[in-house]
């Protein structure tokens, strides 16, 4: 019996083959597609509804149902029956539909006769394109063998559709995939606009043929490149078998489990016997698991969804030969996309690109990081488009609203185009400042430094007219490898960036890792707020080995010079006590070895918690220096996750009690001598730093290209002036003083 299960469902899928490969339009195609599952299934009706939008499912084609029904009738994303399997990517099987939760009636289609109901998602990597359903006359359900021939069916018609088998050029046709402007609302995270060209950082892989005609053969494929990818992970997880690795292999170990999986490789044989191809039962196998992970409440378990994505797209891989070299060439000013990607690989690229879009990541993560250190504009949260993106098309990204533009219209392209060049022309202007001091007309001077993290950042600290280097990550350093770094490899390394900095200051700021930034070869810790959680200091003062070997090669790359370092993220004195008694006793350690040690050396903290403007006056008294940590500061102070985009936007730092508490600070390091700066994405932006700047932080740390526009706007005016008109606005009990600040400098000359 299951032979002839078998043979009945191959029969259908070579018969949906031969559909796709007839000279028809769309239209034709569905129609006839609808017509075939029907007669193969013994059921009235079969109808097919795909997408018109991300909300709208629409009916384009049925046998069964009334033909003026066909691409009138329409339903939300979620509504009756067809929008519940759409929403959820699970199938619904019911003898009585009337009776589901949920039902919609649509009298227009004359569905009421046919009591039995089932449908099953057509999707394909977790993209929902649409929904089939078969209904009867006979009140019955579907047997789980026919609900399982359904679902292989819809794997075929996912790829069909993802082919673009079903478009047209009539009115009612669905619009042809990858060839319309579209674009994409995410979360711009490096500031800047470029123009250029796709390039996709891992291409999709295509299956050309979803349908298999020898099971046998098809299956003989499959093992042999499951028999690869499991090589492949074992080689992997022999190599990560070294010093400082251990959770980085138990990470693998989970790895190698799925790929070990008899039950997936099981399910995949299954589908092959129904007559999928290798390829389309891979992928068939990736979109559920893709479905029930997705939908699952464990954040452990929607973690594993990246682990099986990655096995399915190397075993597609492997099957395919399409690998990551594909042949393809680069195109001139490419703008990478991918869903996410970890430093290293973004290195790799380096200052070609000329903008980053990814589907996934976050505001503070490493890729991020980088970008900014290459100064490429940077957009995340995208939606899908890597699903949509093809290789070379033109691509437009605003990394200021964080908007991209995939295949855009030309007044939308000649607009961005303007803005790109009003952009460079200001540039222009601002070159022209960069050996003057950030002088307002008072005769105040704030010092401009830059932040950094990759010696790719170094040549901006002349060009940009940095002072000095007010905060560097090495923290960089360690994501980028597979395995901790080498005390000899940090010491050149730091060595190399104090060279390159020709006597400016360099502030190195100690391993911030953490919350967003997971070491490769660290066990990543499952904390419910991970910015609040097991994160910079903590994590040095408990381990203290490699807080002890990295402050040993910034003694030994100082060689006598000096040297300035920061504690990050401190929120008792005593977290700053022990990490400062740790440095002194490394310093005297290679003193005693007879090392040179630096010819004078600095201490300070990052100030990013509020507890620390109500620290006991010694904590100032024994920082040399301190430098405030806007970005972390302002989202503890706000109690606002600056990852979350429903409320990192929502307070403001021009909040007269976010002014209030850095007011306090800067009374309180005055008092004690200390100097101040202010390190975050607020000190390069222009009215903020102003503001900043007249409540008396001296020191402002930015990125490179924020450095012109800072100075230009402080050297306008009289941050006195500015200071009297704050203080006038917090008597006048105002709750936020941007609307005054504004003002203000509309009425300057």
């Amino acid at each position: 019996m299951a032979d002839r299960k078998d043979s009945d469902s191959r029969k259908l899928l070579q018969r949906l083959r031969d559909t796709l490969s007839a000279r028809r339009d769309g239209q034709g195609r569905l129609d006839q597609i609808t017509h075939d599952i029907a007669d193969s299934m013994g059921s009235q009706v079969c109808s097919i509804y795909l997408f018109r939008d991300p909300e709208t499912l629409e009916l384009c084609a049925t046998r069964g149902l009334r033909a003026e029904a066909v691409h009138q009738t329409r339903m939300r994303l979620g509504e009756g029956l067809v929008g519940r399997v759409a929403r959820t990517g699970r199938h619904v099987n019911t003898a009585d539909a009337p009776s589901e939760p949920g039902f919609r009636y649509m009298p227009e289609t004359g569905e009421e006769v046919f009591p039995s109901f089932m449908g099953v998602p057509i999707q394909r990597l977790g993209e929902k394109l649409g929904v089939l359903v078969v209904q009867s006359r006979e009140a019955r359900q579907f047997s789980e063998d026919e609900v399982y021939g359904l679902e292989v069916v819809a794997m075929v018609l996912a790829e069909m559709t993802e082919l673009g088998a079903f478009q047209g050029s009539n009115a009612d046709s669905l619009p042809a995939s990858h060839r319309f402007p579209q674009m994409f609302r995410g979360t711009g995270v490096q500031e800047g606009a470029a123009e250029g060209r796709v390039w996709l950082h891992e291409p999709r892989v295509v299956i050309a043929n979803p349908v298999g005609d020898d099971p046998h053969r098809e299956k003989a494929r499959l093992l042999d490149a499951v028999t690869t990818l499991r090589r492949t992970v074992d080689s992997l997880l022999a190599d990560a078998d070294m010093e400082g690795g251990g959770d980085h292999a138990q990470v693998l170990e989970t790895y190698r489990m799925f790929a070990h999986s008899r039950s997936w490789l099981r399910r995949m044989d299954e589908d092959i016997d129904l007559g999928l191809s290798a390829e389309a039962a891979v992928e068939k196998e990736q979109s559920q698991a893709r479905a029930r992970l997705e939908s699952t409440a464990d954040p452990y378990l929607r973690d594993r969804l990246h682990d099986l994505d990655d096995l399915a797209n190397r075993l597609l891989r492997i099957l395919t030969g399409q690998g990551s070299d594909t042949g393809a060439e680069m195109p001139e000013n490419p703008v990478l996309i991918a869903r996410n990607i970890g430093p290293a690989e973004l290195l790799e690229y380096g200052r070609r690109l000329k903008g980053v879009v990814l589907e996934e990541g976050s505001v503070g993560s490493h890729a991020a990081i980088v970008a900014r250190a290459l100064a490429i504009p940077l957009v995340i949260h995208a939606g899908r488009i890597g699903s949509e993106a093809l290789n070379g098309d033109l691509i437009l990204v605003d990394g200021d609203a964080g908007s991209v533009h995939l295949r855009p219209e030309e007044p939308v392209a000649t607009a961005f185009r303007d803005k790109m060049a009003m952009q460079a022309e200001a540039q222009q202007r601002y070159a022209g400042l960069r050996d003057l001091p950030a002088m307002d007309t008072a005769g105040n001077t704030v010092q401009m430094y830059m932040n950094a993290g990759l010696m790719a950042d170094l040549p901006s600290l002349g060009e940009s007219g940095a002072e000095g280097v007010g905060l560097f990550r090495t923290e960089l350093q360690f994501l980028i490898r597979s395995r901790v770094p080498q005390r000899g490899e940090l010491a050149g390394l730091y060595a190399r960036v104090m060279d390159n900095a020709q006597g400016k200051p360099v502030m190195f700021r100690t391993l911030d890792i953490g919350s967003d930034k997971v070491l490769p070869y660290m066990k990543p810790h499952d904390e419910p707020n991970p910015a609040m959680g097991w994160r910079a200091i903590r994590v040095g003062l408990d381990k203290r080995g490699v807080l002890r070997m990295q402050l040993q090669a910034l003694i030994r790359a100082a060689a006598g010079r000096p040297l300035h370092v920061m504690f990050p993220f401190v929120a008792e004195i005593g977290e700053y006590e022990q990490a400062h008694r740790i440095l002194m006793e490394e310093l005297a350690r290679e003193q005693r070895l007879g090392r040179p040690i630096p010819a004078d050396i600095r201490v300070g903290a990052m100030l990013e918690t509020p507890s620390m403007a109500f620290a006991p006056r010694r904590f100032y008294e024994m920082c040399d220096f301190i430098s405030i940590g806007g970005n972390d500061l302002k989202q503890f102070f706000f109690a606002a996750d600056r990852e979350n985009e429903r409320v990192r936007r929502r307070y403001d730092t021009l909040s007269t009690a976010f002014l209030d508490l850095i007011a306090q600070i800067v009374a309180r390091c005055n008092d004690a001598h200390v100097p101040l700066s202010f390190c975050g994405e607020d000190a390069g932006r222009p009215i903020e730093a102003l503001t900043l700047a007249a409540l008396g932080i001296r020191r402002l740390s930015m990125r490179p290209a924020s450095i012109g526009p800072v100075k230009h706007l402080i050297r306008r005016v009289s941050l006195t002036d500015l200071r009297a008109e704050i203080d006038r606005g917090r008597e006048a009990g105002e709750s936020n003083l941007r609307p005054r600040v504004i003002a203000w400098l509309s009425r300057q000359s």
